[in-house]
């Protein structure tokens, strides 16, 4: 298991060591303890998901309150999607930057995104299929979009005719939610991130 760190503090790129031969395939797809020594702090694993797009099917920018945030550890186990992550804390060197990582069930690579990073995806194939592994439950209250399609943003999205749900269609622009000051903090970000590693 490969980890590398992206541009975007506090993400990182997943390469699995694949053990394959005629009968099929075996990988270890996530290791708590390899994870937590990239990041510094374990992650508490608190919610599991999985969602199912069909092609040219855009989720996100979806991003939780800080603290206590969301972090989350992604791989695909179904098709492809280009899985995208931007900075959302404002104050951030890297801050309305993104950075995107192709995950697919051939190469089956992971993306791990820390607390107070918006994440997204497009759909490359027909049932595309995401396993998130969370590390808080789902908040209604506390979790927020940015419209993936905001040209501030700047997100070469690998499809002409994006499928938006109507939540993420409606959501605010990225300029729109630093007016609003509903963004995460960079400084409180890291600080929830240096107690995380304290316990």
């Amino acid at each position: 298991m490969k980890f590398r760190q992206l541009s975007i503090a506090g993400a990182w790129e997943i390469s699995p060591a694949l053990h394959g031969d005629p009968r099929g395939l075996f990988t270890e797809w996530y290791r708590f303890d390899r994870l937590a020594a990239e990041t510094g702090h374990p992650l508490r694993l608190a919610q599991g998901n999985l969602s199912v797009s069909a092609k040219d099917v855009v989720r996100g920018i979806h991003f939780a309150d800080v603290p206590p945030g969301q972090a989350k550890y992604v791989m695909c186990t179904r098709g492809a999607v280009l899985d995208v992550i931007v900075d959302l804390r404002v104050g951030s060197p890297t801050f309305g930057r993104s950075e995107s990582v192709l995950l697919d069930d051939v190469d089956r690579r992971a993306v791990y995104i820390g607390e107070g990073l918006g994440h997204g995806f497009c759909a490359l194939t027909d049932d595309a299929t995401l396993t998130y592994a969370c590390s808080e439950v789902y908040n209604p209250t506390g979790e927020h979009g940015v419209h993936p399609l905001d040209p501030d943003l700047a997100i070469e999205w690998p499809t002409e005719t994006p499928q938006l749900s109507a939540r993420d269609a409606a959501a605010p622009t990225l300029a729109e939610m630093l007016a609003a000051g509903r963004l995460p903090d960079y400084r409180a970000c890291e600080e929830y991130t240096q107690s995380l590693r304290a316990q």
